[in-house]
């Protein structure tokens, strides 16, 4: 069926299961506003006082609920004011897409009003962000976006589309969203090998946990791993809730904010193995002296984190 380009937009914020969006208004994005309004019944919008606002609100609420966050901004400050909230989520790993609309296609790159290029500003700060100025690629890029920012290590996505695609008309057919799968093809069977060796030869090891572990949903075999192997077991911020704080073998938090046992466990023990956490000076303190007695295991999801801020002895990359 022929729809507007905005139209597409919210039929592919169905697809994907949105019911919940965040945003401000502006010129740029009223097209996209106008077909919100056709959709009030299945997607609530929620009006916050400032851009900035709907960015952490969509930050948290994709981590309150799991899903996808969203927000939506209009062209030049209304996008620009979204980019701390943005910030926030690529850090924490947060899984959000962000719709901006920006000035029509033949005024791109004419300094024309309130434009600004807000995928280049963004780029630093998100795991990939789009301009779209062809409407026959808009539905695409707007899967393509939900994809990206869920799939991995998840993190924000920018879709920033020009005025004229939201008017315009194009013919849309609908599709499920692309399966997410857990990313088990950089994981060796030697990597493997060599963890197993070293959790079975320690006499003191130590866990620690991050984010990782609550985003792949491995609570369960964490605790079934320290308990096998009568392993106390620390987290980061981001951690939290990944392992029960009621268990007993649960020590606190780790680094400057955290518990006095979690910080002499990890510098007594002859093994640390890190699962999903990256290593926060917040939490190493002195990265010379971190777990100077251990040697470390870390796994993790993103192979970048593999001896960004500590060199580990082993390592395993992926999620199975």
């Amino acid at each position: 069926m022929q729809l507007t380009g905005a139209e597409i937009i919210v039929e592919c914020l169905k697809e994907q299961g949105v019911d919940t969006v965040f945003g401000y208004p502006g010129g740029a994005i009223l097209n996209v506003y106008d077909a919100l309004y056709e959709y009030k019944d299945q997607i609530t919008h929620v009006l916050t006082s400032h851009e900035q606002g709907a960015s952490h609100a969509a930050d948290g609420y994709a981590r309150a609920t799991g899903k996808v966050g969203v927000c939506l901004a209009t062209s030049g400050p209304g996008a620009t004011n979204l980019v701390t909230g943005i910030a926030t989520a690529y850090m924490d790993s947060v899984p959000m897409v962000a719709i901006t609309c920006n000035v029509g296609t033949p005024l791109l790159g004419k300094d024309s009003f309130q434009e600004v290029d807000i995928t280049g500003i963004v780029m630093p700060i998100t795991k990939h962000s789009f301009i779209v100025k062809d409407i026959t690629t808009l539905a695409d890029t707007v899967r393509r976006a939900f994809y990206i920012a869920k799939s991995g290590r998840p993190g924000p996505v920018l879709v920033d589309v020009t005025k004229d695609v939201t008017g315009a008309k194009y013919e849309y057919t609908a599709c499920a969203p692309a399966e997410i799968t857990p990313k088990t093809d950089t994981i060796k069977d030697e990597d493997i090998a060599t963890a197993v060796r070293m959790i079975k030869e320690a006499k003191r090891p130590f866990i620690f946990t991050g984010g990782g572990t609550i985003i792949s949903e491995a609570s369960r075999e964490v605790t079934e791993l320290a308990h096998r192997i009568d392993a106390p077991v620390c987290d980061s911020l981001m951690g939290k809730g990944g392992f029960s704080g009621e268990d007993p073998l649960y020590t606190g938090m780790l680094g400057m904010h955290g518990t006095k046992t979690s910080n002499l466990g990890v510098s007594g023990c002859d093994l640390l193995i890190v699962l999903g956490a990256r290593f926060s000076d917040r939490v190493t303190g002195n990265t010379k002296t971190f777990a100077k007695n251990a040697k470390i295991l870390q796994i993790d999801v993103d192979a970048a984190e593999i001896n960004k801020n500590i060199v580990v002895d082993a390592s395993v990359v992926g999620d199975e």
